[in-house]
């Protein structure tokens, strides 16, 4: 199996911190060789009485939007009915009926004309890419647009159209909260402390400062916010995504297109390029999160042996200790004899022994081609 066929991401653990639409990144992910760990970092509750939805629903009543666009039945009825509630039911229903109103997909439409009104268009694949998609070949510019959240916000929606020139006025129907179960994002956030994930995907700014403020309560930023500096890259889908982590001083990646497509493709090109490729004993070795290609071939290694590699490939051809080894295995403790262990596990996983040499009495090194000592990519 060469490297086209097992997918450009394999060898490499991606975190998915989003909570809608997860499956959807993960299967993206997961489809082009991904390891992903999912850690939702938010949980999504509908509004009871709530002073956000109302000071959104009177500012459209008050000042009109070109566009309103209705993303779920749930919520278009709930912002309807709390409208009622606050006895501004029939003001923002007038209001409504002489603006486009583009309805995602059947049961939102079904909703929309429940409430006695009539969608503007409404596609056929329920998709809210289609709906942007139209948006912008209409052009938004100068247009105001009233965007009906359902919780996390839809990946790059917003950005999309802001970039575009339109003046974006959210109504939100739904409250992020964090998630009940914090297990999945404390796994996620001892996977990126550790080293274990090569990358993390943000799809909204509340998840994004989600992670930041879990991270913050056990103490633990310092280490997070060095992790996604140096080792660990974090990928947003569009600028709004990114502002909680560029405050904190972390550079970011963002696909040109906000979409969760080209968010993926983006990965498809930045980790394997920031991995390690050597030529060492006639063979090709490229070095990723939890595997290395060698020769092309995926080649799964445990993490005490990814560890011994990645020290010996710091200074490739050169003699590594057995002592500087030990420091580098994770909680080995002070018997070299771990060394030996784990270097005999790691020679039997790259399946080529004679690619780590033994130099008696002194340790071990990467049998670096002679001919390739200056020109290795670094």
């Amino acid at each position: 199996m060469d490297e086209q066929e097992q997918g450009p991401l394999a060898g490499f653990t991606v975190g998915v911190t989003a909570a809608r639409r997860a499956d959807e990144l993960g299967a993206l992910l997961r489809r082009r060789g991904a390891v992903v760990t999912h850690g939702p970092a938010l949980r999504i509750v509908p509004l009871a009485d709530d002073t956000d939805l109302l000071a959104a629903t009177k500012d459209i009543i008050d000042h009109a939007p070109d566009v309103v666009v209705a993303t779920t039945a749930i919520g278009f009825r709930g912002w309807v009915e709390a409208a009622d509630g606050w006895g501004h039911g029939e003001e923002l229903l007038d209001r409504l009926r002489g603006v486009e109103l583009l309805a995602r997909g059947p049961k939102v439409k079904g909703a929309v004309r429940a409430a006695g009104l009539t969608e503007s268009w409404s596609p056929s694949s329920e998709s809210m890419a289609e709906v942007l998609d139209r948006l912008l070949a209409e052009g938004v510019a100068g247009r105001r647009i009233a965007l009906q959240l359902h919780g996390e916000p839809l990946p790059g929606f917003v950005e999309a159209l802001t970039a575009g020139g339109a003046e974006v006025v959210g109504v939100p129907v739904y409250r992020w909260m964090p998630p009940e179960d914090i297990g999945p994002l404390d796994r996620l956030l001892d996977g990126v402390l550790a080293g274990a994930l090569d990358a993390v995907t943000f799809t909204s700014a509340p998840a994004a400062a989600s992670l930041l403020s879990r991270a913050e309560h056990r103490g633990a930023l310092p280490e997070l916010l060095a992790a996604l500096r140096h080792e660990v890259l974090a990928v947003c889908v569009g600028p709004v995504t990114a502002l909680p982590l560029q405050a904190h001083g972390i550079d970011t990646l963002q696909p040109e297109r906000f979409r969760l497509g080209p968010l993926v493709q983006l990965l498809c090109q930045e980790l394997p390029a920031r991995a390690r490729s050597l030529p060492v004993a006639g063979h090709r070795i490229e070095i990723r999160g939890h595997a290395v290609l060698v020769d092309g071939l995926l080649r799964p290694v445990p993490p005490a042996g990814m560890a011994l590699l990645a020290a010996l490939a710091r200074r490739p051809g050169w003699v590594v200790s057995r002592a500087d080894l030990l420091r580098a295995l994770p909680g080995a403790g002070r018997d070299e004899h771990a060394v030996e262990t784990a270097m005999a596990r790691l020679r039997t996983a790259l399946g080529t022994p004679k690619l780590i040499q033994t130099v008696v009495k002194r340790g071990y090194r990467l049998a670096l081609d002679p001919v390739a000592d200056t020109k290795y990519d670094g």
